[in-house]
């Protein structure tokens, strides 16, 4: 019998560059400020919720789309225990750069920010379910399955190339070496002081910065990239207690109880993936 509650991820393994989140009853379902390597676009396909996304916050509701930079910090979370239901499809961010490079749409092969975090009409939220509906369908052929994702994420691309550029300003080069640092050791204990003594800075004065630029501070950059080491160990068929200590964590209590509260989901729903009914 299926809990409309529980979590449901699509993966094809001959699809490496999309997974799918689908819920239908999103009332407990609340995340952490957190951030996805992917690019994410997401429907809410029933009922309300809150999309905060970086410093904006939006009132989102069935029909809308949202859509999410790599790297950005965001939560969508349910409104006064309202039911919701949404669709999550994550992006590699190297292919649908392939993608938009192919198509002219950016001049050179890297990643480029797209400043839209919300899409209202109705033509593009249709597109979005039918395409989500193909890649959940196991009776469509892979040929289709491919074509319906390019056809509908090259449409969504062309349509969002119009919009005026997101004015980005770097990071200070120390944060960013520091940022590279954490992501290096991602599974190894980083102390403070060695943040400090590497960055020139009070500890006070880096935690501040560190979260002004990146939206978490050094921690809690440190710890959302080790849920995203353990999502991809869980992904390549690892136990959970593996996953949890190659991804940084002392044990697997840990691991669960931080997994449940970025991901939303546990890691033994994450890493087995519900059959579609």
């Amino acid at each position: 019998m299926n809990d409309a509650s529980l979590p449901r991820f699509w993966r094809d393994p001959r699809l490496p560059h999309l997974e799918l989140r689908r819920v239908e009853d999103g009332r407990k379902v609340c995340y952490a400020p957190h951030s996805h390597e992917q690019w994410s676009l997401g429907a809410v396909t029933a009922g309300e919720s809150t999309f905060h996304y970086r410093e904006a916050r939006y009132r989102i509701h069935a029909g809308s789309l949202v859509l999410m930079n790599p790297e950005w910090v965001h939560a969508c979370n349910p409104i006064d225990d309202e039911p919701w239901a949404y669709r999550m499809l994550y992006v590699d961010a190297d292919w649908l750069t392939r993608l938009r490079h192919a198509a002219g749409l950016i001049e050179a092969p890297h990643w480029q920010d797209i400043p839209t975090a919300v899409v209202a009409e109705p033509e593009w939220y249709a597109g979005y379910v039918a395409m989500t509906d193909a890649l959940l369908d196991p009776q469509r052929d892979l040929l289709d399955k491919q074509s319906e994702a390019v056809e509908y994420l090259s449409a969504l691309m062309h349509h969002l190339a119009g919009q005026p550029a997101w004015p980005q300003s770097l990071p200070p080069a120390i944060l960013r070496e520091l940022a590279a640092y954490l992501d290096e050791h991602a599974a190894q204990e980083v102390s403070l002081d060695d943040l400090c003594q590497r960055s020139g800075y009070s500890s006070g004065h880096l935690i501040r910065a560190f979260k002004q630029h990146f939206g978490l501070t050094p921690h809690a950059y440190l710890i959302n990239r080790r849920i995203q080491l353990g999502q991809r160990e869980l992904k390549r068929g690892r136990p959970i207690a593996e996953a949890a200590l190659n991804a940084g964590f002392s044990d697997q209590p840990h691991f669960q109880r931080t997994f449940k509260r970025l991901v939303a989901a546990t890691p033994d729903q994450y890493r087995r993936p519900l059959p579609e009914q």
